[in-house]
């Protein structure tokens, strides 16, 4: 479970409405069915347009990323692939092929599968750098699509404040209508930059933090094969790997300071 993100969700959702019931608002004033209906419909609707629906369908699987961290330890990972070593220097690389079975990861099975067939290191790095490649390039529209509708939400918005203020100006003569067209429109312009800054943009920062953190793990798994097959000394493989995270650290950091 990713803590931060269900305490980042109660703290933006708390402060705002606790801010609204400082004022002597209600929270009553700002449920409007029919604002949601314009800016989460107009909403969806262009992301439709943008992109395929097994795109969107993707994304959508992704969501649970953002609340829920599957990714495995990188130090069991580590360890996982130091223990290859030591049983393919003891025993050939011939010896990997009974551990094909336990592993789930397809990336890493596939990757052992071609060393244990006696494949060069050099076309193990072009096969298995093509597949990272494709995965890379699909992975890369999912956070894009919460990403963009993140920048339609907040414009649909504002067309469903013109849209209330219409009917303030066909029904001027009646009050209770000007009320409920001026509620309209206000409220949709806060459900639209609401969701936009406070769930859209961060699920796509998120979710693109979670892809990289799996591109780095079989950047990692890769070069973890081929210097395997290489023969390499499992202590200088272990210190190897964990340069991989170190970087990937390093990045993050680089990344929050700019």
């Amino acid at each position: 479970m990713d803590k931060s993100s269900f305490l980042g969700v109660a703290v933006a959702v708390t402060g705002i409405l606790l801010g609204l019931m400082l004022e002597g608002g209600k929270i009553a004033q700002i449920i409007q069915p029919t604002a949601a209906i314009i800016v989460f419909g107009g909403t969806l609707g262009a992301v439709m347009i943008q992109f395929p629906l097994r795109v969107i369908f993707a994304a959508g699987r992704r969501l649970g990323q953002v609340f829920i961290d599957n990714t495995q330890n990188p130090n069991l990972l580590i360890q996982e692939m130091v223990g290859y070593a030591q049983k393919a220097r003891k025993e050939g690389i011939i010896s990997l092929d009974a551990e094909l079975v336990s592993i789930a990861d397809p990336f890493l099975k596939k990757s052992l599968m071609l060393a244990v067939d006696g494949t060069e290191p050099l076309e193990i790095r072009t096969i298995m750098t093509l597949e990272l490649d494709n995965q890379s390039e699909h992975e890369e529209h999912l956070p894009r699509v919460f990403e963009s509708a993140g920048g339609f939400a907040p414009t649909i918005g504002i067309i469903g404040a013109v849209l209330g203020l219409i009917q303030v100006m066909q029904h001027l003569d009646d009050i209770s209508e000007v009320g409920r067209g001026i509620a309209v429109a206000f409220v949709a312009t806060i459900y639209g930059v609401g969701s936009a800054n406070l769930f859209l943009l961060p699920v796509s920062g998120k979710i693109k933090m979670r892809i990289r953190q799996e591109q780095i793990r079989r950047e990692m798994m890769l070069e973890g094969v081929i210097s395997i097959l290489e023969g390499m000394n499992p202590r200088m493989l272990e210190t190897k790997l964990q340069s991989f995270f170190a970087e990937a650290n390093q990045e993050a950091m680089n990344k929050k300071a700019a």
